[in-house]
């Protein structure tokens, strides 16, 4: 199975920008269709952006769209989530996320349609 392991989270004021990584290990990333969710306090995770298994497609949340990039490179087994324009309510714990790309894309945008987790990281927008 894969392993996820997210970075790049931190403090940054509203308006600016943060680059997540996910960095798989394991197998081989191009064999997963690949998510980015976020959970904030209180709330429950909820879907950001998706990309398909070559990143070919893409899909987005409302919220994100316009302001959230998603990419991967399958050469270095690592998924980006560039976000720009970030705003205080997008402050939250981060989470990529891996599904079997048998799957069709785009998949119902629930967490239960996600095989593999990362363990989360953590941006935090002050206004």
């Amino acid at each position: 199975q894969v392993q996820l392991v997210e970075s790049g989270g931190g403090l940054v004021q509203a308006g600016g920008s943060l680059r997540l990584s996910c960095a798989a290990s394991g197998r081989a990333l191009s064999l997963y269709h690949m998510g980015w969710f976020r959970q904030a306090p209180g709330k429950e995770r909820e879907f950001v952006a998706a990309i398909n298994w070559n990143g070919g497609d893409t899909v987005y949340a409302d919220s994100v769209k316009g302001r959230f990039t998603i990419s991967r490179d399958n050469a270095k087994n690592t998924v980006y989530l560039q976000m720009n324009s970030l705003k205080p309510e997008d402050t939250a714990v981060y989470y990529c996320a891996a599904q079997w790309s048998g799957r069709s894309f785009p998949s119902p945008p629930s967490p239960s349609t996600y095989a593999y987790w990362g363990q989360g990281t953590q941006v935090t927008v002050a206004s």
